[in-house]
């Protein structure tokens, strides 16, 4: 038998879960609710290590979803993507399929994700005109996440996809110690 790879499996996943949402005509607020459970798995260790572990039962899996789907207000179209996923036994493979229902969106509302590291937060009028600049220079609309780097010293460091923008005061001292090396 042919061993099928966790990511094919998790965009079936995904695939469905936007489909299902498609058809309830509810993208957008499933696209929240995955955000949700985005935030959650990546901020608690603990909530993501117990969906992993396979000595929970996945009846026990199935009622922590369940609880936590109600203090997320989660719609119904994401609730029963979970319940099919906890169901077939692939409740490990969350973190893949959240993240696969976030390309699949993406790419049919033409998004890109773009990474920015700065030293503190941006005020409101600085974080518009980056994504601007970002959305003239790439023609897509962008979805910025924010990461607070104090070794960047200032400026900013922009990746969007295997590209990068660095523009920090770092990049520049590391540059300037090399040329004075004769580098």
């Amino acid at each position: 038998m042919k061993k099928v790879s966790k990511t094919k499996i998790a965009h079936v996943y995904a695939t469905a879960l936007y489909e299902a949402s498609l058809e309830s005509n509810s993208v957008e607020k499933v696209k929240v609710d995955v955000a949700k459970l985005q935030e959650l798995l990546n901020e608690n260790n603990d909530f993501a290590d117990y969906l992993e572990n396979p000595l929970w039962s996945q009846k026990d899996k199935y009622e922590v979803l369940q609880k936590t789907s109600k203090l997320l207000s989660l719609r119904s179209e994401t609730l029963n993507c979970l319940d099919v996923v906890v169901e077939n036994g692939r409740i490990s493979d969350l973190k893949l399929i959240l993240n696969g229902f976030e390309k699949i969106y993406n790419c049919k509302n033409n998004v890109v994700k773009v990474s920015v590291e700065t030293v503190k937060k941006l005020s409101s009028s600085q974080n518009a005109k980056l994504k601007k600049v970002m959305e003239n220079m790439l023609g897509k609309q962008v979805e910025i996440d924010y990461v607070l780097n104090p070794k960047i010293l200032g400026g900013l460091r922009v990746q969007c996809g295997s590209k990068m923008f660095d523009n920090s005061l770092a990049s520049k001292l590391n540059y300037l110690e090399n040329v004075m090396k004769g580098k």
